[in-house]
């Protein structure tokens, strides 16, 4: 019984004790690295340097086979929308059909509206989106609810009356 109080009380003296040192440590991030190459690096390098990076597949699109004019288009609308908009808000959302688009560094921030063959959805580049295609954000089906077997799913569906 003894045990029992001395334990509380050195709970609560220990939980408040912490509760009122004030701030506390403050919260540090992750620093972001993409194949060793940290994220104020990358902003830095040329295409060829980011495409010797990527995976096989990117590489040869980025560098042997190069890049047509829409990306740098898209590349370029990017860069203006960031520019244009205000200071601590987020730049607005550049629309593209470019799916097959390689989320380059310099991307990273905005805001992308890629097209799913309906509906353009919004997506924000995150550092962890470097290397992968825009269309991998945007799903392009309704993503099947399983719901309860209808009839001639099975044999014993058979005998249920169908009044």
């Amino acid at each position: 019984f003894f045990f029992f109080f001395f334990f509380l009380f050195f709970f609560f003296f220990f939980f408040f004790s912490n509760m009122s040192s004030g701030g506390g440590k403050k919260r540090t991030f992750k620093k972001f690295y993409y194949r060793g190459v940290d994220l104020d690096s990358l902003m830095e390098i040329s295409t060829e340097e980011f495409g010797n990076l990527v995976d096989a597949r990117a590489r040869r699109r980025l560098i042997k086979r190069g890049l047509t004019r829409k990306y740098y288009a898209l590349n370029n609308k990017l860069r203006k929308a960031k520019k244009e908009a205000v200071q601590g808000e987020k730049p607005a959302v550049v629309r593209t059909h470019l799916r097959d688009a390689i989320v380059v560094p310099e991307m990273v921030g905005s805001q992308v509206g890629v097209y799913n063959g309906v509906t353009f959805n919004a997506v924000e580049i995150k550092p962890e989106m470097i290397g992968h295609y825009l269309g991998e954000f945007s799903i392009t089906y309704k993503p099947v609810r399983h719901g309860r077997p209808g009839i001639g799913a099975t044999n014993s569906s058979r005998f249920i009356p169908l009044k």
